[in-house]
Formats: C-alpha cells, sequence, structure tokens
C-alpha cells in the first residue's frame, strides 16, 4: 500500500495571502498617525509676546562678508582685513539701522573665523545677520 498515490492531496501553494500585510501596514499607519503630532510638540511653552512681523530686506541694506577656507575675508567683493571689516560694517550701520550683515563662510574654514566677525559685529552694536548657504538637491 502506498501512502501517497494520489497526487491530488499534494497540492501546492500559488498564491500569497496578503491580508495579514494588509492588517500590518494599517496598523503600522495607525501607530504613526497617533504619535506624530506627539512628536511635533515635545514641549509645551509659554513664548513672550512682542517682537515685528518679518519685512523685506531691500538689497541696498544688505553687505555680504565672504570668508574663504584659507581665512580671506571679503566685504562685498573687495578683499579687506577682519578689523577694516567690522570698521566700515560699523560705519554703515550708524548711518543705516536696517543693515543686515550676509555671512558665506566656505563650508572647510575654521568656525573661529566667523566667530570673530560675529563677536565684532556684536560689540559694536549690529546684531541683525543671515547666513549664506547652498540650497539642498531635491
Amino acid at each position: 500500500m502506498r501512502r501517497f498515490s494520489q497526487r491530488s492531496h499534494l497540492v501546492t501553494l500559488s498564491e500569497i495571502n496578503i491580508t495579514p500585510l494588509l492588517d500590518l501596514a494599517f496598523v503600522l499607519l495607525i501607530i504613526f498617525v497617533i504619535t506624530t503630532p506627539l512628536l511635533e510638540n515635545g514641549l509645551k511653552l509659554n513664548l513672550p509676546k512682542g517682537g515685528s512681523a518679518e519685512t523685506k530686506v531691500k538689497k541696498s541694506d544688505i553687505r555680504t562678508v565672504e570668508i574663504s577656507n584659507t581665512g580671506v575675508y571679503n566685504l562685498d567683493r573687495q578683499r579687506m582685513t577682519l578689523p577694516q571689516i567690522i570698521s566700515r560694517l560699523v560705519e554703515e550701520s550708524h548711518g543705516n539701522p536696517n543693515l543686515v550683515i550676509r555671512i558665506r563662510a566656505d563650508k572647510d574654514c575654521r568656525f573661529d573665523q566667523v566667530a570673530e566677525l560675529f563677536d565684532g559685529c556684536q560689540r559694536n552694536g549690529i546684531s541683525r545677520y543671515s547666513l549664506g548657504m547652498d540650497p539642498a538637491p531635491r
């Protein structure tokens, strides 16, 4: 007597049951929907009132300071030393209270070169800055 003489009892499963996969996908979706708002509001803060709305900055109010990776400083495309740049910015800030310093530093420059520029400007009452960066590729 043969045990497996009839081939009809040996049926191969040629379809994949995706119901458990869909259940898992829906459970994960529900978990992410519930936890995402909790991640965005990590701390409940009572922020102070004040300030003003962002205003457009005129091109005439912007001074660009560039710092190369070798420590060379440029102010509006003119090579200068750091003390010269700071003194020129201080002169211009007295005549223009809306002056904005746009800092474009090479990503390989030393941070202390940027920090010296910030320090010099802050000691002289210049407090509006913009950091220039390349946009991220899409």
